[in-house]
């Protein structure tokens, strides 16, 4: 399993709710603590104000799922499937993403700081206005993807790609253009200025 940021154990579940299907259903105002999720199917299932704190979810399909100012706090996913899953105003402060696949995931607003995103496969997803300070997106694949105005301050972004993603508006302070991709990446005037300096390079006018 992918290792958590700063060394930080997952915690321990205290029930399990084991293959289960809860497809379509509206999960509003639901509270779950350290519960362990296997093979649970939460496709197009919905969410307002739901809580998830400190679970595991093994082998879940959220699928074409729609979850909005709900949290997902310091969880823990593996194998999980997000295919057209949409995040909106959502807190997932120290989550961890282990082997999962994504596509057309939509993130709106929101906080994703200290999350695991290692390795990745983000391509054609959508992030805006996110807050993701000192996420890992070591090595992630994010071709052609869209992170417009996204707080990238302390994240690890070694290796990853970002041929063709568009970047504009967000803070690329921590990205080190030695060591990722930035090819035909769309960034912005201001966003030219820092990835020069960072390559050592002095901007002046006239």
């Amino acid at each position: 399993m992918a290792d958590r940021k700063h060394g930080r154990p997952a915690p321990p579940t205290e029930s399990t709710i084991s293959s289960e299907d809860w497809d379509g259903r509206d999960l509003s105002g639901q509270e779950h603590t350290r519960v362990e999720f296997v093979d649970v199917d939460l496709t197009e299932t919905s969410g307002r104000g739901t809580v998830f704190t400190e679970c595991l979810f093994r082998g879940v399909r959220f699928n074409a799922s729609s979850y909005t100012d709900s949290a997902f706090v310091n969880c823990t996913f593996v194998r999980c499937s997000f295919f057209d899953t949409t995040f909106t105003g959502c807190k997932l402060v120290g989550g961890l993403f282990d082997g999962c696949t994504y596509g057309l995931v939509k993130v709106e607003g929101g906080d994703w700081s200290f999350t695991g995103l290692p390795g990745a496969d983000l391509r054609g997803s959508s992030f805006r206005r996110v807050r993701m300070r000192e996420a890992d997106l070591t090595g992630a694949r994010m071709q052609k993807a869209s992170f417009r105005e996204v707080d990238f301050s302390g994240a690890s972004l070694h290796k990853a790609d970002l041929s063709e993603c568009d970047l504009r508006g967000s803070d690329l302070s921590s990205l080190d253009p030695h060591t990722a991709v930035l090819a035909r990446a769309v960034i912005d005037p201001y966003q030219a200025i820092v990835l020069a300096q960072a390559l050592g390079l002095e901007v002046k006018e006239g």
